[in-house]
Parts: C-alpha cells; structure tokens; sequence
C-alpha cells in the first residue's frame, strides 16, 4: 500500500486540508458555529446544555470557532450573562471546572434581552449573530435550540424566518434542536412538524431525546451485533418476554403546568420507551449512518400490534399520599396546580406486540410512573425456561428466568442472571448476577447523554435523532391508548412508594407473568 493511500485528507476547522495518518483515536471535531439557546434561563439550560457545553470544551471537543448567544427575557449584559453561567456550570459540569478553559469559552458568550413575539428582538439576535461571526470566526453556522415549550416552537421559527436567520449562504449550515414532547397526539405532530420543515428543512431538524445518547443505550447496540454470543438468541425462540422500565422516585415537583393533561404515557412512553424497543428489536442495519438506523426503527415500529383488549393489557394509576423513603408526600391531586378533578396518568403501562418474524410470539411490556419504589431505567430480557431441566428437584426456590438486563439509569451497566451451584457437597441451585459496570470497567467517564447530542447536531451527524417519521408511527401507536384511558374516567390510585397500581399487576398475571423487581 502506498503512503497516499495510507493517509486520508482532514479537512481543519479552519477549512486547511491537512495530510495526517489515519488514527481512529483523532477526535471528530466540529466546523466553527453559533449556537443560540432559546430558553437559556430555563431549568434544561441551566443544568443540562451550558454544562454539557462547557464539558465538551473542556474536552477539546468544541471548535475553536465557537460562540453562544443566550436569549431571554432578562434585562442582562453580555457579562451578567457569563457570571450567571458560569454559577451553574460550576454547580453542573462533568468535568473539572478549569478557569483557563472558562475564560477561553466564555470570550464568546453573549445575551440577547427579548420575548419571543417581540420582532425586534430578532432583528437584535441577527445583528448580534453577524456579530459573533465575524468576532469568533463561526463561519455562518448556525444552532438553534429551542429549550421552549412545544407550543412555542412554531411562533420561534416563524420569527427567525421573517428576520431572515435562517438564510445562509450554501456552504454554511443552519440547524433547530427541538426538545420532547413532539406534538400531544398524532395531528398536533403532524403539524408541529409542517411548521418547522417549512423554515428549515426536514435535513437540518434534530429532535432531540436524551435517552438516545445514554451510553447504555449505544451499549445495546455494540452488545447486540458485535458479539456472537448474543445475537443467536435474540429472538422469539429464546426470549420469554421484555420489559422496559422508567421508574422514578419523585413526584411532579414544580412541573405540574406542564404535567397535567400530558400523563406519563405522553411524557415518556411515546418517546423514550419507543425509542428503547425499536433499538431492542431492530435488525441490524446496514451502518451506523442515520438513514439505516431509521430505517430499522421504522420497521419495527411499523410492525407493533396493539392488544384488542385495552381494558386488560393497558394499566394506568395517580399516585397518592404515601412514604418516599423517610418523607412523607403528598398525592397528586394535592400538588401546587393540579386540579382536584385531574384524570392524568402519573403511571402507565401496556403490553405491545411486534409483528416480525425475530419478535413473533414474544411481548413487549412497557411501564414508566413516578412515586415508584425507586429511580431505574432498564430493560430487561427475559428468557425462556428449560423445558425440562435435569436439577428439577435440587432447585431452591429462588431460581428463576435467565435475563439480561441493560441498566440505564443510575449505575449505567449490564447484568447477567443465571442459575448457579451453590457451594457445599449437595447440588442446590441459587439465582447469581454477573455484572459489567461501567464506572469500573473503564477509566474513562461516560460522556454526560447531552454531550453527545449536541457535538451530534454540530457535526451534523443525526444517527440518535428520531425522525419525524418515527414520531408519528409512536403517536399512531399510544393515540388509541390514550382515547380509550379518556372514556375511562379516573385512574386507579396507588400509594407513593409502592410500585404502581394492581392494575399493572393484573396485566402480568393475565399472561402469567410478573414485573421485575429492579
């Protein structure tokens, strides 16, 4: 091989090819860009983005171009602005905070004081845009996060269109990051999705779901189809069932006008817990890019079959008054802003099917709620039994399933359950875990979810970004749900603490089944 063909060409992010050998160790670092934060002042911003951002450069992951322009309400200066953040990006960042690094980042942070039906406000941001291009050498590349509420979304884009910011010259890029909920059903989406593809353009979208960049979730998919050892048994023939859990611990707190009337199936199942069994049950695509990965996901999506008995295999449930460890809580109809009357859900889960040859005959069970015995993310393979197993009458009781189990929050790791020998001279079988945990496994940290996603949009590369396609088959999905939980009046209520109402039980046990304990 000659030494051409043993160097590739990297482009700098000064536009400088430069000749360096290959080494899958360089880091992908992003063109110079603007990313303006809609909402900057908001709980997102505070403890999740400028966090995020400072973290990613202190990782050298952020181009030398790079500026920040927060937008708000605030009558703030541009140093007003960078005191306030830097607060919390002390209180939030990953990393060590680096006073060298801060300065050097916070050369380019600026503030825009306005409200978003304020036109004059964007003509503000444009000019301050131009600005930051010309000061911090960002090329007219452009971000905008929208850390707004939904209904927010369509009148924001409409302003930077008639501002002209969403103009740019070919060789430059402008890109929305649009935060969850998509819509509150499949219509809302639909034209959710009309507004903001008429300013931008379906390429330059990026829905974001932070869950997508958890390093657990992109585990699953190195685990599945790089190991031989698993992908045999990746299917009906072995698998019992799945289970896919979001439980947390806490109630609504502060959220309750956002909360009430959207429910625990809006806020988490239709993405999050979607999201999670399209990755579980997807063939293995043809590469990594984004089309392949969607183009799975669709699939499986395309091929979940609603159970014909709501009633019996759907459960929700309204926590009440009860025990969060040594605290007592409230229930939800007592929470600051909710109504008395209130039929949302704070609890929900549902068995789905998937109409593929891999999944046939196994199903898939769903449940997120809060006020739950604990906070875990998981999910949980659960196979089949031996049929006819030699150490039948030397089995303790406690034997159960095999599973696997991918556990993505807290404690981000995968364990293994399986039947061992008990030490001694008599042959008893016990139930063991083998784990693989990830603070112990590497040295390295796992990047914070909201890292990753945002050095995606940067780089342009959208392989965790659902697509607007993917959105709509999950609201076709949960919308028939949702219109049956609507004619059902009040949700059961369950004790805060406990884990969930006997409903959900109930839906198990009609397939003589149990929920995992995490």
């Amino acid at each position: 091989m000659t030494k051409p063909e043993q160097e590739e060409t990297i482009t700098s992010t000064w536009s400088n090819p430069l000749r360096v050998p290959c080494d899958l160790r360089l880091p992908r670092i992003a063109d110079p860009c603007t990313l303006v934060i809609f909402g900057v002042t908001g709980d997102l911003a505070r403890k999740k983005l400028l966090p995020a951002i400072y973290d990613l450069a202190n990782r050298g992951l952020l181009p030398p171009g790079f500026g920040l322009i927060g937008f708000g309400r605030r009558e703030w200066s541009d140093d007003d602005f960078k005191q306030w953040a830097q607060s919390y990006i002390q209180e939030h960042c990953r990393t060590p905070f680096h006073q060298s690094t801060w300065e050097q980042l916070s050369h380019g942070f600026y503030f825009v004081q306005g409200t978003f039906d304020d036109f004059n406000a964007f003509v503000r941001l444009k000019q301050r845009v131009l600005t930051v291009d010309h000061e911090c050498g960002t090329y007219s590349n452009h971000a905008f996060y929208m850390s707004i509420p939904p209904r927010a979304f369509s009148l924001v884009s409409h302003q930077l269109a008639a501002a002209e910011l969403t103009k740019h010259p070919s060789d430059t890029w402008q890109r929305v990051i649009i935060e969850k909920p998509f819509g509150h059903d499949l219509a809302s989406a639909q034209e959710l999705d009309k507004t903001v593809t008429s300013v931008f353009g379906a390429e330059s979208i990026f829905r974001i779901d932070h869950y997508l960049g958890k390093e657990t979730v992109q585990n699953l998919l190195a685990l599945r189809f790089t190991n031989m050892l698993f992908e045999p048994i990746w299917n009906s023939h072995y698998v019992d069932h799945v289970q896919i859990t979001m439980a947390e611990d806490f109630g609504i707190g502060s959220r309750a006008g956002y909360y009430d009337g959207v429910g625990a199936a809006r806020d988490v199942i239709q993405n999050h817990l979607l999201q999670l069994l399209t990755l579980t049950a997807m063939e293995k695509p043809a590469s990594f890019t984004s089309q392949d990965l969607s183009k799975e996901k669709i699939n499986v999506l395309s091929a979940v079959r609603l159970p014909q008995d709501l009633a019996r295999y759907t459960a929700r449930g309204q926590y009440s008054a009860g025990w969060q460890g040594q605290e007592a809580v409230c229930g939800y109809l007592n929470e600051d802003g909710v109504s008395p009357e209130s039929t949302t859900e704070t609890y929900a889960a549902l068995r789905l099917d998937i109409d593929t040859p891999r999944w046939n005959g196994t199903p898939f069970y769903l449940r997120a709620g809060k006020r739950l015995g604990k906070r875990v993310t998981e999910i949980a393979m659960i196979f089949k039994q031996i049929p006819q197993p030699l150490f039948d009458s030397v089995v303790e009781g406690n034997v159960g399933h095999n599973a696997l189990v991918f556990r993505i929050q807290p404690n981000e790791g995968i364990t293994l359950r399986f039947g061992s020998k008990v030490p001694g001279s008599r042959i008893d079988i016990r139930d063991v875990n083998m784990d693989f945990n990830y603070g112990q496994a590497f040295t390295e940290d796992s990047p914070e979810a909201y890292e990753r996603l945002i050095l995606d949009v940067f780089l342009g590369d959208a392989p965790l970004f659902p697509t607007s396609q993917e959105v709509d088959l999950s609201w076709k999905i949960l919308d028939p749900i949702e219109q049956f939980w609507a004619s059902q009046g009040q949700p059961e209520q369950y004790r805060s603490g406990t884990w969930g109402p006997h409903s959900a039980d109930m839906l198990m046990m009609n397939d003589n089944r149990a929920w995992r304990m995490p």
